[in-house]
Formats: C-alpha cells, structure tokens, sequence
C-alpha cells in the first residue's frame, strides 16, 4: 500500500513523494517522475505497478515548491498549469530532487529511474547528471533531441510513439544515434504521447505493456 511521506531536498527544502515498498523479493528501487498533471492516480498507479514487480518505488512531487501536492486533470486548463508549473520548476532543482530520492533507496540496493513525458526528459537528463543511477527509461520527452550530446553516465533506453504530434521520433531517433549508437531507441507504432498512460485518451496497452516489459528487463539487468 503506498503512503505519501516527505524528503528533504539539497536545498533544504522538504518535498512530498509518492512511495510504496516492494513486494518481496525485492530487486532493487526506482524512482518514478511525472508528467506535467503532478502525482496523479495515474502516477500513483505506476508506483504500484513497480512495487508489485519487486521494486521499491518512489515518485517525488517536483512542483511543491509552486503548488503543494499539485494535480491537474487532462484538460486544456490543466495542462496549461502543468506546462506553467514544469516552465518555472529549474531543471537542475528537479534533478537535485531525484538526486535525494536516490539517496533515501540507494542504501537498501541499486536506483533506476523511469520518467514521463516531462519525466522523460527529466530521465535523460538524470542519466547524465545524476551519479549513482543504475539505468534509465525514458518515455517520450520533449527534451532529449535538443539534449543528445549528453552522455549517459548509466544504461538507458528511449520510447517514443510513432503518432505523438509534438515529438518526431525518427528525429529524436536520430539526433540520439548520432551521438550514442548503442543506446536503444524504441519507436511504438501506432501510439501517440503519453501511451503509458492509462487515461483513455493516450493508452495504448500494446504499447505501454512492451515499454513496460523492455524496461524491467533493463533494470533487472543493471
């Protein structure tokens, strides 16, 4: 069962997350970042997802700082709060953030993080920032084109949906080859952003469950 609890960030500041321990056997953490609509059901349901696949999960809530526990729901004025809030959130305080959320797992075995949408690109960005990772799993982020050059201090791999209308994929695809050829990068025909997500808008199950499939074999592997 998953509880909120607090962590106190580089900056002293103490930010909400999202946590449910694993179910035994346990093989390891993960960290979980959002999308732009906070720690939401759909979040929260990931946490879950991860606890039951044996990992303790964690998912910090990176826009406390602005709004406390902050949600929002799939709606043009929801997801113009959420843009606002990820626009004023420094990238480098919302790595700091995962950064403490790896310091409260790593003492019980090895961290991955998996990001969405915002949290993709957060999960790049991690994966070449944030030392002490194990892997990384990045879905559909915005940021990981005109970010390529960095190099991944930890496996990582990317998804992106075929029919998302704001990321080209062959173009993330191969501004990331061009720089790391060995780094995976999975493109899901016939889904769009956000596929992972269970809102009926964006769910693709065939999509979400291989993502989902590639990525514990990744941070099992780790």
């Amino acid at each position: 069962m998953g509880e909120t609890i607090k962590i106190k960030g580089a900056d002293g500041f103490e930010f909400s997350a999202y946590h449910e321990p694993a179910f035994t056997p346990r093989k390891g953490g993960v960290i979980v970042v959002q999308e732009i609509f906070g720690i939401d059901q759909y979040v929260r349901a990931d946490v879950s997802r991860w606890a039951k696949a044996g990992y303790e999960a964690i998912a910090p809530s990176l826009f406390d700082r602005r709004e406390w526990s902050f949600t929002s729901e799939h709606t043009p004025e929801g997801i113009a709060e959420g843009v606002a809030h990820a626009r004023s959130t420094p990238l480098e305080q919302a790595l700091q953030d995962i950064g403490a959320c790896r310091d409260f797992l790593s003492a019980r075995g090895k961290v991955c993080v998996v990001g969405y949408c915002y949290g993709g690109s957060l999960a790049w960005l991690a994966a070449a920032k944030v030392e002490g990772l194990a892997a990384a799993s990045s879905y559909y982020g915005s940021l990981v084109q005109g970010n390529a050059e960095m190099k991944p201090l930890c496996p990582v791999i990317i998804h992106l949906g075929r029919n998302d209308p704001g990321i080209p994929a062959d173009d993330v695809e191969a501004a990331v080859r061009a720089q790391h050829p060995d780094v995976p990068v999975y493109i899901y025909e016939g889904a769009g952003h956000g596929f992972n997500n269970e809102s009926p808008e964006r769910y693709s199950a065939e999509a979400a469950d291989l993502a989902r499939k590639r990525t514990r074999d990744l941070f099992e592997s780790a």
